[in-house]
């Protein structure tokens, strides 16, 4: 017998309660007294509460014949591993990280192949405020619109405060040594808690990697060098990144707390650009250094979001210097006697001399590049990983060999660095394992890899340091400007 219910035939209540047969041997009930049947998902939910009951405060089943439930085992929670704090990292990369990040950690965690990580950071455990271990906030509470972030969070250390070796008394307060040996086990343990990534997780593979190096990075000082270090960045071959490499390379650097100097010696002024200094016609720059003699320091600008940043800008009357420079004295080393003297009246006068002075050079081998040539005594060399790269690169080394022979016996290729590297691609690989096999001491471990937040950074007049700190174009730099400055320079051959 069937009755109609929303509009659908169902067995009525004499065949048994909502379509289940009745108890064989005993008399159908009505609807109104048997309360609907359910899911077997949810009933099975309900006996196991009830088995349970106890554990929670509650009343264990009154049924004697009750089956015995064990208790559900707790699940762990994903560890944090973005403990340390992300300063600059946009609110939706920051939630997409984290979200790939916990996915693969859950994972992880299910496999019993990570535990939850917390960072110490010398204050109170939010459960127990005598623990004195604290998780950091996996993203910032706030983030500025592009353009306008804040480089000193950016640059803020690993701990909000320096942690004691009790920590119930702050008057314990750990020698550095002590303090970089904990932030370094720190580091290790959250390092640690990130799961190893594979070719089907590409995505989350690039976020594990991408806080690794952040964690790895993060607080870390840079040694300044024993003395200053002038680096001319330059290839004959153009858009392989130099302008990019010298701002950002400097301004990590300068954000270590180390004095750099960039000389924009390209007549479209786009370190510049990037660097956010005036370089109209009327500005005072570096062809009034090479043409006049006007003394370095007077063309100085400071850069406004990197302190510890100057930059000698290139205005359009650079581009007629080539020309003017052919018939004076001395054309090939102007700009090594402006810099000598620049360094010479810093010495002499008391003032701490830069760490670092960067050359950024024209695509092109004319004398504002032989300058440059003569003025440095290393040379940082951006490669494309493109295969016309390669061609390039052999002209230019003849070039440096023939410059050290006749007019700079110091000069030398100190590094080599990948840029626009695209790990989806065969050939940026093959491109970068045969650098490697040619120059394996020149090239840096690092590779730089295509970023839209690099490409961004200079139409906002700032460098990927400032514009976007976390992202991973920024941290690649950060990274090679680290590698760069652990290269001892050689002994100079001028003296």
């Amino acid at each position: 017998m069937t009755e109609a219910v929303h509009g659908r035939a169902v067995p009525s209540s004499d065949d048994g309660v909502g379509g289940v047969p009745g108890p064989v041997g005993t008399d159908a009930t009505s609807t109104a007294d048997v309360p609907p049947a359910r899911p077997p998902a949810e009933a099975a939910v309900d006996a196991t509460a009830d088995g349970v009951a106890a554990s929670d405060g509650g009343t264990p089943s009154d049924d004697p014949e009750a089956p015995d439930v064990a208790e559900a085992p707790d699940v762990p929670e994903p560890p944090d591993v973005l403990a340390v704090p992300v300063d600059g990292v946009p609110d939706d990369v920051a939630a997409l990280e984290a979200d790939a990040l916990r996915v693969a950690v859950a994972a992880a965690t299910a496999s019993g192949e990570s535990a939850p990580v917390t960072a110490r950071v010398g204050g109170a455990d939010e459960d127990d405020p005598a623990s004195g271990v604290a998780s950091a906030p996996a993203v910032p509470p706030t983030d500025p619109a592009p353009g306008t972030r804040d480089t000193a969070a950016a640059a803020a250390p690993l701990a909000s405060a320096a942690p004691t070796a009790d920590g119930d008394d702050p008057a314990a307060v750990l020698t550095a040594a002590e303090i970089a040996g904990e932030e370094d086990a720190r580091r290790a343990e959250l390092a640690g808690s990130l799961p190893d990534g594979d070719d089907l997780t590409p995505l989350a593979r690039e976020v594990a990697e991408d806080a690794r190096r952040r964690i790895e990075l993060h607080g870390r000082p840079i040694a300044a060098p024993p003395r200053t270090r002038v680096l001319t960045v330059a290839n004959q071959k153009g858009g392989v990144g130099k302008t990019t490499t010298t701002v950002n390379v400097a301004a990590a650097l300068a954000q270590a707390g180390l004095r750099v100097v960039v000389l924009d010696s390209d007549p479209q002024g786009n370190a510049s650009t990037a660097l956010g200094v005036e370089h109209h016609s009327d500005v005072v720059g570096l062809y009034d250094v090479l043409v006049d003699e006007v003394p370095l320091e007077d063309v100085l600008q400071p850069c406004p979001d990197v302190p510890g940043l100057l930059c000698a800008p290139a205005t359009i009357d650079l581009a007629g210097a080539e020309i003017e420079l052919v018939s004076m004295v001395a054309r090939e080393t102007r700009l090594r006697s402006a810099v000598q003297g620049y360094l010479d009246r810093l010495r002499a006068a008391g003032e701490p001399a830069p760490d670092y002075v960067f050359v950024d050079c024209p695509p092109s081998l004319g004398l504002l590049t032989l300058n440059a040539f003569v003025c440095a005594e290393e040379v940082l060399i951006p490669i494309q990983c493109e295969y016309y790269a390669l061609e390039g690169l052999s002209q230019l080394l003849k070039n440096i060999s023939m410059i050290t022979r006749h007019l700079n016996p110091g000069l030398h290729v100190s590094s080599i660095l990948l840029t626009m590297y695209d790990a989806r691609t065969r050939l940026a690989a093959q491109v970068a394992e045969e650098v490697r096999e040619h120059f394996p001491e020149q090239v840096l471990g690092t590779t730089v890899p295509r970023s839209v937040r690099v490409s961004e950074a200079p139409s906002y007049g700032q460098t990927v340091m400032t514009y976007d700190p976390g992202s991973s174009g920024a941290l690649s730099y950060l990274a090679a400007a680290r590698e760069l400055a652990e290269r001892l320079p050689r002994a100079s051959a001028r003296a």
